[in-house]
């Protein structure tokens, strides 16, 4: 059996994120922001969703099964979305405790 040696140029450098190195902490927060917010408000769009389905199905427009469906998707976003609080509070109690 033959070993055949590595060809230098088939490694490509791995790459980097597309977020300049000359980003203030401002834009940074700004961009984390607007990830919250847009997750908040799919969750929200997901509990309005579930209010509007439940009304159709007391209306006899739509199915259990479609309304099951719609609940379960809204809380497990929910329960994520808890979570990711959680997480949050957790490293922000964690960078306070640390020594300068």
């Amino acid at each position: 059996m033959t070993l055949n040696p590595v060809q230098a140029q088939s490694i490509k450098p791995v790459e980097t994120n597309n977020l300049s190195t000359s980003s203030s902490p401002a834009d940074l927060t700004k961009t984390f922001g607007d990830f919250l917010q847009k997750a908040l408000d799919g969750v929200s769009a997901q509990e309005q969703n579930v209010h509007t389905m439940n009304d159709q199905y007391l209306l006899g427009n739509v199915d259990v099964s479609q309304v099951m469906v719609a609940t379960q998707q809204a809380e497990l976003g929910l329960q994520l979305t808890s979570q990711i609080r959680n997480k949050v509070i957790e490293a922000y109690q964690e960078i306070m405790r640390m020594q300068i």
